[in-house]
Order: C-alpha cells, then sequence, then structure tokens
C-alpha cells in the first residue's frame, strides 16, 4: 500500500464491463493537489499474444463539477428521452469492484 501512495496514486476503482474495464483513479501532484484519471482499457489479440489498448481522460478539480453535470444530462437525455421504454435497472450491478493498489484485471501495473 505504501508504494502506491508514493506513487501519487490514493485511490482506484475498477469497473468490468464486458470486454472493456474502466479505472477511476484519484491521484496526487507533489504540492498535494488532487485529480481524477479516467482510464478505459480493452484487451485485444495480437499475433504474439495480447495487447491492452488504454484511452485516459485526466480530470482536474476546477472541471469536476462541470464534468459530472454533463456526464449526468447526457444519462439522463439517453434514459428520458431516446430510450424512455427501457428499464436501465437491469443493468444495475449491487456490487462495485475495487482494484487492488492500482493493478489491472491481470495483475499487471500500468499507467
Amino acid at each position: 500500500m505504501e508504494d502506491f501512495k508514493e506513487n501519487g496514486e490514493i485511490y482506484s476503482q475498477r469497473i468490468r464491463a464486458g470486454k472493456r474495464t474502466y479505472f477511476f483513479d484519484i491521484k496526487s501532484t507533489r504540492s498535494n493537489d488532487y485529480y481524477i484519471t479516467i482510464t478505459e482499457s480493452k484487451k485485444r489479440a495480437t499475433p504474439d499474444g495480447f495487447v491492452f489498448d488504454k484511452h485516459k481522460i485526466f480530470l482536474y478539480k476546477e472541471d469536476f463539477f462541470k464534468f459530472a453535470e454533463a456526464l449526468n444530462q447526457a444519462i439522463d437525455h439517453i434514459k428520458n428521452d431516446l430510450m424512455p421504454e427501457v428499464d436501465f435497472s437491469q443493468f444495475e450491478q449491487s456490487e462495485v469492484e475495487e482494484s487492488l493498489d492500482g493493478l489491472s484485471e491481470d495483475g499487471l501495473k500500468w499507467d
């Protein structure tokens, strides 16, 4: 756990979603400021085995509110205006997986 904090990473939450895994990580800067990284990881087969394709978003404190508000509005628009007939509660999971010390689903640490 100490290496986890020394690396600037202080919290990580993993969400498995089919072939994709999403990571929500809170990290700190040297000046003890905080930001969030949102990473999408997708396993892809290659002739030599497999690789992880990763896409990362950095979210800074001054944008937390605007980001959360826009995301909620987009989700509400889909639920209420574009797909009102769908029961989205069927997709809810009662348990959210937390990753261990920033490890990926195969136990490999990556940034």
